[in-house]
């Protein structure tokens, strides 16, 4: 299997089909970035897309094809900023959410009883801090490692765990009754 750099290098030699390899690769995790970052799933979806597209358009700026990953997000990150800055944004009702969490995390590992809970669990994920929502559901869209967090984030393991640790406490906290089985 050919790694990032591999694929980066195939596309710009007009292998587009290698393209579709790393949308395959990082759509999922792109989609968690968005999420966290923008607090809606419907909208998390589409900016994906246009970071998926960005990237590909933008593929020759890449100044190392191994970075792939980390330069993705940054242009995930400035798509999100763009459309928080929009006044064109359009909000998504409350049950979108609850749609995307049984696609999302909820899809992953999370059992809840109902459709209440698993909406109460999103709404409560959405509430966390920026930097443990975000972690959160890039652990949980993706079986991404700990150091695959901590190489996509710029951060350490130790605080890749530390902010799962904090971020399932914070949850454990707020849903009480709910005890759902991931935190």
């Amino acid at each position: 299997m050919d790694g990032d750099g591999d694929l980066v290098r195939q596309t710009m030699a007009g292998r587009t089909a290698a393209y579709e390899e790393l949308v395959r690769r990082w759509a999922a995790r792109v989609v968690a970035l968005c999420h966290a970052r923008v607090k809606n799933a419907a909208a998390a979806e589409d900016l994906a897309q246009e970071t998926l597209l960005r990237g590909f358009r933008g593929l020759k700026t890449l100044a190392d094809p191994d970075r792939f990953g980390s330069w993705l997000f940054g242009i995930a990150v400035r798509t999100c900023l763009d459309w928080l800055k929009s006044s064109q944004r359009t909000e998504v009702s409350y049950s979108a959410l609850g749609e995307a969490a049984e696609n999302g995390i909820a899809a992953k590992e999370i059992a809840p009883e109902s459709r209440e809970e698993t909406e109460q669990l999103m709404a409560e994920v959405q509430r966390l801090p920026e930097a443990y929502r975000e972690t959160i559901l890039l652990y949980y869209y993706q079986d991404a490692t700990y150091q695959e967090l901590a190489d996509l984030l710029g951060v350490s393991v130790a605080t890749i765990n530390a902010r799962l640790t904090k971020g399932r406490a914070m949850l454990r906290e707020k849903l009480g009754v709910l005890k759902p089985r991931l935190f």
